[in-house]
């Protein structure tokens, strides 16, 4: 798999309309990881911008929390923040295949960028890699995104 890490966007000189950071309570000690980073990065590259964080019980309920995000209208991007183990059953891959979809539709539906990165992995070997490593953290991945999706958006827009 390539570790091809987005570059950094250039620092904000303006003041920023809000950031929403929609995350799991289920496997916190990897998710909550990605919170932080996803926050300091957001810090870095929007200096002042608000950053409002909403828990979910489960990657499950994260797009109902990211829709009601969305209805607000006043976020400049949502980030959603899982982690989903692979285990014997279907039980990961329906929810994996189903956040997935809600969140696309959310986005489309609101025109806001929805950045996906509930984390569906095979081991704890993985997630320690993606959450809680410094090389290819997926926070700072989430927060580098959000923010050109963003800005590349307001220019479209």
């Amino acid at each position: 798999m390539p570790k091809a890490f987005p570059l950094r966007p250039r620092t904000a000189t303006e003041p920023s309309s809000p950031y929403a950071i929609v995350a799991s309570q289920f496997n916190d000690s990897y998710v909550q990881p990605l919170v932080d980073n996803a926050r300091r990065e957001l810090a870095e590259l929007e200096p002042g911008a608000e950053v409002e964080v909403f828990r979910t019980p489960g990657s499950f309920e994260i797009p109902i929390f990211v829709q009601a995000a969305a209805e607000l209208q006043r976020f400049k991007a949502i980030l959603a923040l899982g982690v989903v183990f692979q285990g014997e059953t279907a039980h990961a891959t329906l929810i994996a295949e189903s956040v997935t979809k809600a969140l696309l539709d959310i986005s489309l539906a609101h025109r806001v960028p929805v950045i996906h990165e509930v984390l569906f992995l095979k081991n704890e070997e993985q997630a320690r890699e993606r959450c809680l490593g410094a090389e290819h953290n997926r926070g700072v991945e989430a927060a580098r995104a959000a923010v050109m999706a963003a800005r590349n958006l307001s220019e479209v827009a």
